[in-house]
């Protein structure tokens, strides 16, 4: 299993705040693997428009930009 950037107990405490009274070892390494899937999604879309504007800082505006296609959830 690859390392991960997220820890694993800030998914337990985000499926607690969404209402789960329990938390299954799956469920939170599920959660976590989705998340980050996301997050390199948009993170790579992010450096992309950075580039097209010639711009080698990735600013905020780059990465709400890159998220609206994930604002649905």
């Amino acid at each position: 299993m690859k390392s991960s950037e997220l820890g694993l107990s800030a998914m337990y405490r985000i499926l607690k705040k969404a209402g789960g009274e329990r938390v299954s070892d799956e469920s939170a390494n599920e959660l976590r693997r989705v998340i980050e899937e996301i997050a390199n999604s948009i993170a790579k879309s992010a450096v992309d428009m950075t580039s097209h504007a010639k711009r080698k800082t990735v600013k905020a505006e780059d990465v709400k930009l890159a998220s609206k296609p994930f604002s649905k959830f």
